[in-house]
């Protein structure tokens, strides 16, 4: 114990400081944030830390995954379904490397995540040692933050610094390096957690006169829309966003990330916007007279070619991160702050309102995609299982509660325009990277993150071979996930790409598969096959009902395409039908 004589009162406390190492710091960082699960792989050089895991199994869960990317895609799984930091844990080298790919997703999404890597010993850095990689320049495009660590009197106030910035303001990445020496050394252990750093202002002070003009534009407005993104659910302002449709009567729209943070059966959720997207809000965001973007960052799938982007609209941009503000649309009206604040100030100024008439052209537009797409879709005289099909059967026995994963591809398209939302966290998918193989492993933390809620992942067949050894990790962990492979024997979107603009030269799209339901019965994993539409309400119940971990491959239609799509470099409203 050491006495510690406060500055301004002259008070003594006692602060308890106990002699570990570097290594035990680490954990006991960990614990002192509330951590109690870990994804990774242990290595030479970071295992003075899983030495001392060991002792620590009753408080800290770790998993081992097949991969580091594994650990990665897994923490981003865990923290956007429960709203916690994810953690992934690596050694040097090839397994720092290996955590690239997630960082980056992790980065691009604005998902919290801390990664700690070892490193070779402070004497050998820049000898190009055995496994040194410089983690740290290679990471500092795709990190909020990073640091190595050479003493292990620097990891208690780093690593608080870490979660601190991990979590605060707009969430991302951060990596943190350790070399060895310094996991070996002893420290006298105290830890405080972070509460601000100089300089690093992760929130915007409110300004009330930006929200009292944004909400003077929306009370006059005729024809507004809302478009509503990820930094809605990440600021826990999903019931605000709600209210605020409600009272002023917007017909409301989602990003890919936004979905579920507003039930898709909400009569004023229009629904997707984007490449992919609904007809309806594709086309009206080139007419309506006031466009609302809340926690959204004007992704350039959202909005197609910027120059012919809601030219005609007043553009208010609720936005938390100065740097998106003005990035690819100009803002005419931007508001920062946190979205719960400035929201909630938004509401007290908006006036009851109802936009009948304008609502109304979203419902004529909609009745236009499902004559032409999504009845298609649906369509169970067709001679092969469409994709949606297999989504609203998973709806119907979730009944909206699932937690569905997406990995990337044409199968994400249909999980997100078809799947059913009534909670939000409910959709966890790769945006930004657009991460091939993100599904599974993702799929394996969400259900840590909710264990009382179904996890379903949605696959590809192309997507779920490049983290097939995942299967493992669930075999050992025993985790409960679902899995479904909705198998076209393609890299189904690029196929598509060739078909309509490459004169259908399928280059290297078409997949020779391996036998997926002897796969997952080699790890245990119960499983299921269906090639014919007779089979798949039953396969779904029993794959809903079980207990245990479920392996579910359904034969899709081999030439699916998914529309409506906006070709690249094309306006939001050429968006095209078929």
């Amino acid at each position: 114990m050491e006495e510690v004589k406060t500055a301004s009162f002259g008070k003594v406390t006692t602060k308890e400081t106990t002699t570990v190492s570097g290594a035990e710091a680490v954990i006991k960082c960990l614990l002192e944030e509330g951590v109690d699960t870990i994804y990774g792989y242990p290595g030479g050089a970071i295992m003075p830390v899983y030495d001392e895991l060991f002792k620590y199994q009753d408080k800290v869960h770790h998993v081992l995954t097949r991969h580091e990317q594994g650990a990665t895609h897994a923490a981003q799984g865990y923290a956007r379904v429960s709203g916690k930091v994810g953690v992934a844990v690596a050694t040097s080298g090839p397994g720092a490397t290996n955590l690239v790919t997630g960082i980056a997703d992790a980065q691009i999404d604005s998902t919290p995540m801390v990664c700690i890597t070892g490193q070779v010993g402070s004497h050998l850095l820049g000898s190009d040692a055995f496994q040194e990689t410089d983690i740290v320049g290679i990471s500092t495009p795709i990190t909020k933050w990073n640091y190595q660590i050479t003493k292990a009197e620097e990891i208690p106030e780093v690593m608080a610094k870490a979660f601190y910035i991990a979590r605060s303001g707009r969430p991302g990445p951060v990596l943190i390096d350790i070399t060895k020496d310094a996991q070996f050394a002893s420290l006298e252990f105290s830890y405080k957690k972070c509460s601000g750093i100089r300089s690093y202002k992760p929130v915007p002070d409110l300004k009330m006169d930006e929200v009292e003009n944004a909400a003077e534009v929306i009370n006059n407005a005729k024809k507004p829309l809302i478009v509503f993104g990820q930094g809605v659910i990440l600021g826990g302002a999903e019931s605000l966003l709600k209210e605020v449709v409600e009272k002023a009567g917007i017909p409301a729209a989602w990003t890919i990330l936004g979905l579920s943070a507003l039930p898709t059966d909400h009569p004023l959720n229009v629904g997707m916007v984007g490449m992919h997207g609904n007809y309806a809000p594709n086309i009206l965001t080139n007419e309506c007279d006031v466009l609302i973007a809340i926690g959204m960052r004007f992704d350039d799938r959202v909005t197609g070619n910027l120059d012919h982007y809601a030219k005609q609209a007043k553009v208010i941009h609720f936005e938390i991160d100065p740097a998106e503000v003005n990035k690819n649309v100009k803002a005419d009206y931007p508001v920062l702050g946190d979205v719960k604040e400035t929201l909630q100030a938004l509401l007290n100024l908006l006036k009851p309102n109802n936009h009948t008439e304008w609502h109304n052209r979203f419902k004529e537009l909609y009745k236009k995609e499902y004559e032409k797409v999504i009845s298609h879709n649906l369509d169970l005289s067709a001679p092969e299982i469409h994709m949606a099909e297999v989504i609203k059967e998973i709806n119907n026995f979730s009944n909206g509660d699932a937690v569905i994963v997406s990995d990337v591809g044409q199968h994400q398209m249909k999980a997100c325009r078809y799947g059913k939302f009534n909670k939000t966290r409910s959709n966890v998918t790769s945006g930004g990277l657009g991460t091939m193989g993100f599904a599974l492993p993702a799929a394996i933390g969400a259900k840590m993150g909710a264990p009382e809620r179904d996890v379903v992942a949605v696959i590809g067949d192309g997507g779920y071979q490049m983290t097939i050894q995942e299967l493992g990790t669930i075999f050992q962990t025993k985790v409960p996930v679902k899995i479904v492979i909705l198998n076209n024997g393609f890299l189904g979107m690029v196929r598509q790409w060739q078909q309509l603009f490459f004169d259908k030269r399928y280059a290297s799209t078409e997949m020779v598969n391996p036998d997926f339901v002897t796969i997952a019965k080699g790890y245990h994993i119960k499983t299921n096959r269906v090639t014919e539409r007779s089979e798949l309400k039953d396969a779904v119940k029993e794959m809903m009902e079980s207990d245990e971990a479920y392996f579910l491959e359904v034969k899709v239609e081999q030439e699916e395409n998914v529309f409506p799509m906006i070709p690249t470099g094309a306006a939001v409203s050429d968006i095209l039908l078929e």
